[in-house]
């Protein structure tokens, strides 16, 4: 019904100039319908909700200016509602209308962050008078924040020219991901400009990976860095020493932890969810660096191993799985963290999960009193990662994440409706620790890069391992001695190449299909800033 009342307005309004579109929340809906005509006259379209919960599934589908929401609901309320939408979108104008005056009704609502509120009966005209200011508001917020990213563009287009160390490049995506999120709510053209500049920077930072990268790894073979003074060597924090340096000290001091690992958790994503776990937690908040191949298979069994993949396959080759062995890649995480317990000296008691599904999570979560006994608790969240390969097979999820904006907020929705921030809740009720970090993150790519292989090369878009792979030089980065850069080379003439910025390799035969197959879609195992600068955020309950 409400989709066919939607239809048939839009349709009277085809050809007309809209200029914006609202929800109307409000149980009397009957008495909408003047509202509704008058401001289609003034060029707006607004659709209609019934109750809080419809207007919660329309805000999910559908893009709105503003919400317009009755404070006095059966079923959810108008401030439950509020509160539900201001997770939902943090960025979206609600305004409440309200039959009642009372003082303390209006300071709830002022206190959940309302734009505005209108007491009934409502004069439309008070109605085209709020909207006027709220999108006058709006528009000077978004050239506010387009003039502030304007000043400081010429400094940051030096400074990532001038970056020379991993901590400036960390420090780089940082602010670039700031002025993402900052623009992302306005449709102002600089929105482009921070697109390119992140485009050039991912182009730079690509050199950079090259030319040091395999002396980072040197130099943590050889163990001859001084672990304090890292990032002046140029060498950050990578996966294998994620557990040796962020999650040991906890435990070895004393605290009870749990750390979640969301696969394929960019930084952006992190700094879109940063406000709903900020509700129960203090949060301490860095970054790192995943290995290449900035995959499950390698970095994730790295940072549980401590160990570069060259050694895990070298120290335990039954719990290393080669490229083209069938059987999953992933499948002895739990046996390598034992192992690093061994190796380390710990014997501290701990657990392992691995979340594939709402149902898998809701089970943990019933269950949580029995992981209070345990000193650390590591819990694997597969969602974000089912979600990258479902893009690329799916045409429905290609077209509900279209781009990085649409990435971030179906992460910030999953958040909320998981299992997730129900174990959240419990942790900080308990007052343990916690520590949300992931294995690497993703890029969205945009150029096929022809490689040739033979049919023992690995699939993955990102990055190749074979043995007789033609390619050119300039368009990725190459290592012909795996061992170099710690990676197992399960013949004498495996190599590896990786591509960089937003490329993706295909072969030349059916090149074109591929291309369409899978431009646009997030991919990882290369680098860029968005695989290999990850988040590694400490929680302290509030």
């Amino acid at each position: 019904m409400k989709k066919a009342v939607k239809q048939t307005r839009d349709k009277a309004m085809k050809g007309a100039i809209v200029k914006a579109r609202f929800l109307w929340v409000d149980d009397e809906m009957e008495l909408l319908k003047p509202y509704v005509l008058f401001l289609e006259e003034k060029g707006y379209v607004t659709d209609c909700a019934g109750n809080g919960h419809d207007a919660l599934e329309m805000c999910r589908s559908g893009a709105y200016d503003i919400v317009f929401l009755d404070e006095q609901m059966p079923g959810l309320s108008g401030l439950d509602t509020l509160a539900r939408l201001h997770r939902l979108a943090p960025h979206l104008p609600v305004v409440m209308v309200t039959k009642s005056e009372d003082e303390g009704i209006m300071n709830q609502a002022i206190g959940k962050k309302i734009a505005d509120y209108l007491i009934k009966p409502v004069n439309p005209h008070q109605v085209l008078s709020a909207i006027k200011k709220l999108l006058d508001k709006k528009e000077l917020v978004a050239e506010n924040a387009a003039a502030r990213y304007l000043e400081s563009k010429v400094r940051l287009d030096e400074t990532i020219q001038s970056c020379r160390k991993a901590s400036d490049w960390k420090a780089v995506y940082r602010e670039l991901v700031y002025w993402e999120l900052e623009l992302e709510p306005t449709n102002h053209p600089v929105r482009e400009m921070v697109a390119d500049q992140k485009a050039e920077a991912n182009l730079l930072f690509g050199r950079f990976v090259r030319e040091l990268y395999e002396r980072w790894i040197l130099q943590r073979k050889q163990q001859t860095y001084q672990r304090e003074r890292r990032e002046d060597n140029h060498y950050p924090l990578l996966s294998p020493d994620l557990m040796e340096q962020a999650v040991f000290p906890l435990i070895d001091g004393g605290e009870k932890l749990f750390l979640i690992l969301i696969d394929n958790f960019r930084y952006d994503q992190w700094t879109a969810v940063r406000d709903i776990v900020s509700e129960r937690f203090s949060c301490e908040e860095t970054l790192y660096f995943s290995i290449l191949p900035t995959t499950t298979q390698y970095a994730r069994n790295s940072l549980f191993a401590g160990l570069m993949p060259a050694e895990i396959a070298k120290r335990y080759p039954g719990l290393w799985v080669d490229e083209s062995a069938p059987e999953g890649k992933n499948e002895q995480e739990e046996q390598l963290v034992r192992e690093l317990f061994r190796r380390t000296g710990r014997e501290y008691s701990f657990s392992y999960h691995k979340v594939n599904n709402h149902q898998e999570g809701e089970r943990l979560l019933s269950h949580f009193s029995a992981l209070r006994s345990n000193d650390l608790n590591i819990i694997v969240f597969n969602f974000i990662d089912a979600l990258s390969h479902a893009r690329a097979d799916s045409k429905m999820i290609r077209e509900l994440v279209r781009d990085e904006a649409d990435y971030r907020a179906l992460t910030r929705s999953w958040l909320l409706g998981s299992p997730l921030e129900g174990i959240l809740r419990e942790i900080a009720n308990q007052g343990y620790k916690a520590i949300i970090t992931t294995d690497h993150g993703t890029v969205r790519v945009k150029n096929g890069v022809t490689v040739v292989g033979d049919r023992e090369t690995s699939t993955n878009l990102r990055y190749k391992c074979g043995k007789s792979l033609a390619y050119d030089p300039k368009r990725v980065y190459p290592c012909a001695i795996p061992e170099n850069i710690g990676l197992p080379s399960p013949h004498i003439s495996t190599r590896y190449i990786f591509a960089m910025n937003h490329d993706f390799l295909i072969y030349p035969n059916r090149g074109s299909h591929y291309t369409s197959l899978y431009e646009n879609t997030f991919q990882h195992g290369g680098i860029s800033l968005e695989e290999m600068i990850v988040p590694l955020v400490t929680l302290t309950a509030k």
